[in-house]
């Protein structure tokens, strides 16, 4: 039985694999950077680490503003990704038949970003596939970005000798 963090952005709720959440964090200064695509805020510091940010919202196209601003750090393709969200509802186990698959066709979500659909009560839940959220173009990108600002896209600075 899965396990996830269920997260909001405007009206929609996301879930997330409990087992990709590296830690939930109140919203905190971000880093802008040139030449990124707009749904990328930029980067965020945690204890030392650069890591980028995305901003779910603007990703999915949702309009919304939040004074309770979350940044889920999560781990996509072994590289940590900070996502902001309006805010963490619950961490749930959801049963199985609380489980269903994608309908073939889901209004303003491209099918590659989602695993699945939960039901709690009246609640629809989004299984985001945190592996897709970001195209190889994309993490090309940013990797380049970072790299101009002397960071690594795993984060480590880079020393010059």
């Amino acid at each position: 039985m899965p396990k996830v963090a269920v997260v909001f952005a405007g009206e929609e709720e996301f879930g997330i694999d409990i087992g990709k959440v590296v830690e939930i964090l109140k919203a905190q200064r971000v880093y802008l950077l040139p030449q990124l695509p707009p749904f990328l805020s930029g980067v965020v510091n945690i204890r030392g680490e650069v890591i980028p940010l995305m901003d779910l919202r603007k990703r999915f196209g949702i309009e919304s503003s939040s004074a309770k601003e979350r940044i889920i750090v999560i781990r996509s393709d072994g590289e940590k990704v900070g996502l902001l969200v309006d805010g963490v509802k619950e961490i749930v186990t959801l049963q199985p038949e609380e489980i269903i698959s994608p309908p073939a066709m889901f209004k303003g979500l491209r099918m590659e970003y989602m695993t699945g659909l939960g039901r709690r009560g009246n609640s629809i839940i989004i299984f985001l596939n945190l592996d897709t959220l970001l195209t190889s173009e994309e993490k090309i990108q940013l990797g380049a970005v970072a790299k101009t600002m002397g960071v690594d896209h795993a984060g480590d600075e880079k020393i010059s000798q």
